[in-house]
């Protein structure tokens, strides 16, 4: 009986801390980092990852998520990828995903929540907005060129 309370309790305590889990890192190639509560830790197969949690490639970096809806985000190198808003209901299939790509290359398929609401996924680049209907899409962010340097 005693053992059956210390693993009611120890549950109690681990389910909020998955209920913050949205999706995980699925593929983690070169330099990945995720940005968490102001620290950063390399990415690795298996992460869980969370809304506002930031990925991070390096020049040979690449990275692949799957939330809990089954959109996939892929992110390519030298990219910096928000995750801003993010929830699901699994028995509904109505959420809120909202994205933004800082720099670097995404590419995307969505899943249930746009099927069942099509204005549901929107990804931010710095100078546009993307509302997800379709299934598929890759957006790109070019650094902006480097001003001329004043004489």
């Amino acid at each position: 009986m005693r053992n059956t309370w210390i693993v009611a309790i120890a549950l109690s305590f681990a389910a909020p801390a998955l209920a913050n889990d949205i999706g995980q890192v699925k593929v983690a190639k070169g330099a990945v980092q995720v940005e968490r509560a102001g620290k950063r830790v390399a990415a690795t197969v298996g992460m869980p990852v969370r809304t506002s949690d930031v990925l991070v490639t390096g020049a040979d970096g690449s990275a692949g998520v799957t939330f809990s809806d089954n959109s996939l985000v892929s992110v390519g190198p030298n990219s910096v990828f928000a995750i801003d808003k993010y929830r699901f209901d699994s028995t509904t299939h109505v959420g809120e995903f909202e994205g933004s790509l800082r720099k670097g290359k995404l590419a995307a398929v969505s899943g249930k929540m746009v099927k069942q609401t099509p204005e549901s996924m929107k990804i931010r680049t710095p100078s546009s907005v993307m509302a997800v209907r379709g299934t598929e899409f890759v957006v790109e962010v070019k650094e902006p060129a480097a001003a001329p340097a004043a004489r």
